[in-house]
């Protein structure tokens, strides 16, 4: 009987360029935490700091395709270092999207060009999420966006916004001279976005304290006692140290509330009143001395629904389900939260898994591999059922339980150093067409002193 293996090898990506940015010692991969991951279909990026690289395979033939070097032209005192790295994947176009310690936005292609450069928030960027269609393309396109996550505060963009500037990008760059010419021109002289900003929502989280991770689950209900209107309202989830669980409901309009109404009208007139009567006796060679400071977009409403404090717990790390119900929470204490965020309650509670990570995957159970490959059937998204992958690095497997309360599926034997990765979900445009079969989400796992990286099988027997 032939050796069952619940992994798929795809290729390797060792090579010489890897030492630039850390590799070679011992458990490289998972021991910076400095060091940064995001992967897409064919592709992966590495960034520490302020060198990014991406690394292809192809049938293991990763000689053919050299690694892409990305040197952003980084200030200490400006932008800071990056901190954040994630893909966005349009209908065709492939970016790369970097986020800097001291709150900016950088927006690269795949040939290493600058493409956007935008202040959001002067706050060190977490992360980047990106919630897209994930080969739905029933689902609105008004719900895909990115989201930067800051300690206090969390910035969200359309997706079709952000599509948008890159085609205006892409329509001049081909029209006029090469991406590289006027790409490489723009970051050095350091000129403004001639395309200009993109347009983003902002809002305070920190109210319950400072926050470690947090994402936007969807759209919900406006409140109760509350002026009806067109905004639409968003449930964001944080976690952090004081309350290892927050929920906000986030206003798109900053006068939602009466108090905000009153606000917004009094605010702007009393500051400009102060500052009329404070420039009379402010030296007028002291303010022609001042850089001009980057203006930073107000907040916008956020209310604060409930939250969850347990001291000494602190919540680590959020990972979001495709549909945004279900939220997988890793804490300090070496659990595991699953939390439902429609109803903002646990359903479900793992232990024993410290320093664990967790990523959401569809799996097809009760199938072989002969019968899923069938030419003569495809898959659609009701035939597959989500599942959790846990990764523990201390116990050395991976874990697939199946949701919300069913068993645990499958256990995996995996190398130390080695990480669980998750590609980007694309962002499809509204004039996309449902040509393309279902995509379901898949887990890869990366060996870091190795360089082997393989994909979960999606079926169970």
């Amino acid at each position: 009987m032939a050796k069952r293996t619940h992994l798929r090898d795809l290729g390797c990506i060792a090579c010489d360029e890897l030492e630039q940015v850390g590799a070679g010692k011992e458990g490289w991969l998972v021991e910076k935490p400095s060091f940064l991951t995001a992967l897409e279909p064919n592709s992966l990026a590495l960034a520490r700091t302020s060198l990014v690289l991406i690394l292809s395979w192809n049938n293991d033939s990763f000689s053919s395709s050299p690694p892409i070097k990305i040197r952003p032209s980084l200030s200490s005192a400006v932008e800071g270092e990056i901190t954040a790295i994630q893909w966005l994947i349009f209908d065709d176009l492939r970016v790369l999207a970097l986020g800097t310690s001291n709150g900016y936005l950088l927006i690269y292609s795949i040939h290493a060009d600058l493409i956007h450069k935008q202040m959001i928030h002067p706050q060190r960027i977490l992360g980047l999420r990106v919630r897209g269609s994930n080969g739905n393309f029933t689902q609105d396109t008004s719900s895909q966006e990115v989201c930067a996550v800051m300690p206090g505060a969390i910035a969200r963009f359309e997706g079709s916004v952000i599509q948008d500037l890159l085609q205006r990008c892409l329509q001049e760059s081909q029209a006029h001279h090469p991406w590289g010419q006027k790409f490489q021109k723009k970051e050095s002289e350091g000129s403004r976005n001639s395309f200009g900003t993109l347009p983003y929502q902002l809002w305070n989280v920190n109210k319950l304290g400072p926050c470690a991770d947090a994402a936007i689950t969807g759209i919900m209900p406006p409140p109760l006692m509350e002026l009806q209107s067109s905004q639409r309202y968003y449930c964001a989830v944080t976690i952090g140290e004081d309350a290892v669980i927050s929920a906000f409901r986030l206003s798109e309009d900053r006068s939602r509330s009466l108090v905000g109404a009153i606000l917004s009208k009094v605010v702007p007139v009393t500051f400009s009143t102060i500052a009329s009567f404070s420039r009379m006796f402010w030296l007028s060679d002291q303010a022609s001395t001042r850089k001009p400071e980057v203006k930073t977009q107000p907040f916008a409403k956020a209310s604060p629904i409930t939250c969850l404090k347990d001291h000494p717990r602190k919540g680590e790390k959020l990972t979001l389900s495709p549909s945004g119900t279900l939220a997988a929470v890793t804490d300090s204490l070496g659990r595991i939260l699953l939390l439902d965020t429609r109803a903002l309650v646990v359903v479900r509670l793992w232990k024993g898994y410290r320093d664990a990570c967790c990523l959401f995957m569809e799996m097809l159970v009760g199938t072989n591999g002969s019968s899923s490959s069938s030419s003569y059937y495809e898959q659609s998204k009701s035939d597959y059922c989500l599942c959790l992958a846990i990764h523990a690095p201390r116990k050395g497997i991976v874990e697939v339980w199946k949701m919300r309360t069913g068993p645990r599926l499958v256990t995996i034997q995996c190398a130390k150093g080695s990480k669980i990765l998750q590609p980007t979900p694309r962002l499809e445009s509204s004039s996309s067409t449902s040509s393309s079969a279902y995509i379901p989400l898949e887990v890869f796992l990366l060996n870091g002193d190795s360089g082997r990286i393989s994909v979960l099988n999606r079926y169970l027997t």
